[in-house]
């Protein structure tokens, strides 16, 4: 029996031991799928995020360069528009035509702008025997210290022989019932000792595995949100930036629309007013070259036609200066609108890429909330399961958790007690004791 129970608890370790290692290579396999899985998602992330910045920096690129041109642009076109204020308000002098005059007034001086006991044995046998055995018994209990056959040898002289005899048999049967009780006691304890003990060690390992998921589900999804109100803040900010991108390059685009307008009808005006002069001083020096002169004369009649700061000299300067003012002004328009386009383009770009970012963290966010109220459920699942493994581990203690002599102690302890009962058998038999 010892032998098969020995067999027994050595099958039953060898397949826990089986079945631990399944569920252990099982639980690394499982592991290093989710590994494999958070290090595409991190890698996607890094992808997205690195996207999103070279995004931003070139943005903040040209933004930066573009605010640096205007303002480069403006200063030169300041002094520009100085230096020709003063040659305009020489021409104003002259050119009393309202196309002219009020033109020059309204657009030459803003020239451009710019974005865990076993019981014990009974001790109330009553049992006899003659003094032989007697006296065994009693050497046997000393050696042994056993209660049991200290008890039979006292009261062993006193009984009547066949009592004595059956008194004993009937102690020897009793033991090994006991024997074969506590045996099979012993085997059901270590049987549900060890699956108790693999119970509270698979669920001790959940749940903490559990609480390991949790807290990377929660950290995950602090940190999506974070990033998805960021890239909704900026959005917004490129949308509003857009806005006012157009709303200026309307106002401009009009401004320089309507100063090319007036450019070209100034030009007309002042090409008229040359026309009007070339003539008169055509007539004027045909008239006076072939007719006598007077003595106070010495040439034809030529006018202010060629002097410094003349009429004819001044409307030229002026024509010139509207003809590089609608030059300047549909360069500028053109420059200006590419530089919008160039912007708006960048922009879009810019809030597509965010918005799809937004998409994707949303949609992980929403599959990680999910996965964070299933992991949840499990958690508490689990941990009642553990609960009640360690429960009934406390109810396992009391009977199959040795508190002081050990089960092997036990049972060579019993095992020399039926050797005694027997040897004390052969002495009232009549045999000799080996």
């Amino acid at each position: 029996m010892n032998s098969k129970h020995a067999y027994d608890m050595l099958m039953q370790d060898l397949n826990a031991q089986i079945t631990q290692g399944t569920q252990d290579r099982d639980e690394k396999a499982e592991t290093k799928a989710k590994t494999l899985q958070h290090k595409a998602d991190a890698e996607g992330d890094l992808k997205d995020t690195t996207s999103t910045r070279d995004a931003d920096v070139k943005y903040l690129a040209d933004l930066t360069a573009t605010c640096e041109q205007k303002a480069s642009d403006f200063e030169s076109r300041q002094q520009l528009r100085a230096d020709e204020i003063v040659a305009i308000e020489k021409a104003i002098e002259i050119i009393s035509s309202g196309a002219v005059a009020g033109n020059a007034e309204k657009h030459l001086p803003t020239l451009l702008q710019a974005k865990a006991s076993f019981s014990q044995l009974r001790a109330d046998l009553s049992t006899q025997a003659q003094a032989r055995v007697s006296q065994y018994l009693s050497a046997q209990a000393k050696k042994l210290n056993s209660r049991i056959l200290s008890t039979i040898a006292s009261r062993v002289a006193d009984d009547p022989f066949q009592k004595v005899k059956k008194t004993i048999k009937d102690l020897i049967v009793r033991l090994m019932e006991e024997a074969n009780e506590e045996a099979e006691h012993k085997g059901w304890c270590d049987t549900e000792l060890s699956t108790n003990e693999q119970t509270r060690k698979e669920k001790t390992e959940a749940v903490e595995t559990l609480h390991a998921e949790i807290d990377q589900l929660e950290a995950s999804i602090a940190k999506l949100t974070e990033d998805i109100s960021e890239l909704t803040q900026a959005v917004a900010e490129l949308d509003a930036a857009m806005a006012k991108a157009t709303q200026l390059r309307q106002e401009e685009k009009a401004k320089n629309t309507e100063t090319i307008s007036d450019s070209q009808e100034a030009q007309t005006a002042v090409a008229q007013a040359l026309t009007v002069l070339k003539e008169f001083y055509a007539k004027a020096a045909e008239a006076t070259a072939f007719v006598q002169q007077p003595e106070i004369f010495d040439t034809e009649y030529k006018g202010m036609q060629s002097e410094n700061g003349g009429v004819v000299g001044m409307l030229e300067v002026i024509e010139s200066d509207f003809a590089r003012l609608e030059s300047d002004t549909k360069a500028a328009e053109a420059t200006a609108q590419k530089e919008y386009d160039e912007f708006m383009t960048d922009s879009k770009v810019d809030k597509s890429q965010k918005s799809t970012d937004i998409e994707h963290k949303t949609a992980k966010k929403q599959d990680e909330s999910q996965a964070l109220t299933t992991k949840r459920e499990d958690l508490e699942g689990t941990q009642k399961e553990l609960d009640a493994a360690l429960a009934y581990f406390d109810k396992l203690k009391p009977s199959c958790v040795d508190s002081g002599v050990s089960y092997e102690d036990r049972v060579a302890r019993r095992k020399e007690e039926i050797e005694s009962l027997q040897e004390a058998l052969k002495i009232l038999n009549g045999e000799d004791i080996a």
